[in-house]
């Protein structure tokens, strides 16, 4: 199925249509959702998760930090044999998890593309949440310089929710003996970071963050890609084109890339400073986003490059801060690339 045919059905348009037909607020979210997924090729409705093999869970879509009702924060899950590995957690991550089927409490694995707020937002909540819930096993997040002192002040977060539980709960573990950060390097090649029986995960850098910042921080981004029995997945974070990033998705059955959609994003973000957004720079803040994000058209050509199997577009710019057909994602992705091309919506399987 050629992606550029298929008909998508939006959230919103959804939504509009069950208030019209007067459907009760409570069933609005799930519904809208599960709308959202009928007519994705290689997807499934909201919670449908299958028990075996390696499947991709998008759990927040919009480009960020961004606040929207129809889209949650950057985070995705990939979820191998029933087991979560979280790429991402961005805010809404936790309650996409629990509308996935996907329980916060069981989610061992974290890792991390950049320390952004809108990829980490929900990072602190989701693993105190973890601990009040009773969990027991280590909880690992990963991701590059920096991710282990974020880890650190996520537990000191949670410093007097543990020790009042400690005393009127008796409990006896406490947050930080189960829960660690990791640092990796971010390199120009891919490297393996982590493996075990399920999966091989690997991660290059990047371009997210310029050279000109990288020379006054010590701060990186990483792109990761996951190799199962059955499948293989690059998420690819927030990144500009990237040659790194091309040799980490060589050959891969799903590249999850994020892409902006530059002249309608900058009809919103003009609106967004005409009420008060941005008053500290706005100049520099439009500057960090359309010089550090992947447009339509770099989307295109580094999946054609790598030779993708399925493109899946993610951390969508304007995403819901305006109304865009999806189509006007895929003018510029078809330039180079004539694949499969699925618009992201929180709460698809695929």
């Amino acid at each position: 199925m050629n992606g550029a045919d298929v008909k998508f059905t939006t959230r919103r348009d959804a939504l509009v249509r069950l208030l019209g037909a007067g459907a009760s607020l409570p069933l609005l979210r799930g519904l809208g959702a599960i709308a959202a997924a009928t007519a994705v090729p290689h997807s499934r409705a909201l919670g449908q998760v299958p028990a075996h093999g390696t499947h991709l869970v998008l759990l927040g879509t919009q480009g960020g930090p961004n606040l929207t009702s129809m889209r949650g924060e950057c985070a995705s899950a990939i979820v191998i044999d029933g087991e979560a590995y979280l790429v991402d957690c961005g805010y809404g991550t936790m309650m996409a998890l629990v509308e996935a089927g996907l329980t916060v409490r069981d989610v061992a694995n974290i890792f991390v593309t950049h320390l952004h707020d809108d990829h980490i937002a929900d990072l602190a909540a989701l693993l105190s949440h973890q601990w009040t819930d009773g969990r027991i096993e280590a909880t690992q997040v990963t991701g590059p310089w920096g991710t282990a002192a974020t880890v650190d002040a996520a537990v000191a977060f949670t410093r007097a929710n543990a020790d009042i539980r400690l005393v009127d709960e008796a409990r006896s573990v406490r947050p930080e003996e189960i829960i660690s950060g990791r640092d990796i390097e971010a390199r120009p090649t891919p490297t393996e970071i982590f493996a075990d029986g399920r999966v091989r995960v690997s991660a290059v850098e990047n371009t997210h963050f310029p050279e000109y910042a990288k020379e006054r921080m010590p701060y990186r981004s990483v792109s990761y890609r996951f190799d199962t029995a059955d499948r293989s997945i690059v998420v690819s974070g927030d990144t500009t084109y990237s040659e790194n990033l091309i040799e980490l998705a060589r050959g891969v059955d799903v590249f999850v890339c994020e892409t902006i959609e530059v002249d309608t994003l900058k009809r919103s973000f003009d609106a967004r400073v005409a009420a008060g957004a941005y008053a500290d720079n706005a100049e520099g803040i439009w500057a960090h986003i359309v010089g550090t994000h992947a447009s339509t058209v770099d989307v295109g050509r580094m999946a054609a490059a790598a030779d993708v199997g399925t493109v899946v577009l993610t951390h969508l710019l304007p995403g819901s801060l305006l109304p865009v057909e999806d189509s006007l994602y895929l003018e510029g992705i078809r330039q180079s690339f004539d694949g499969d091309v699925i618009v992201g919506r929180d709460g698809l399987v695929i």
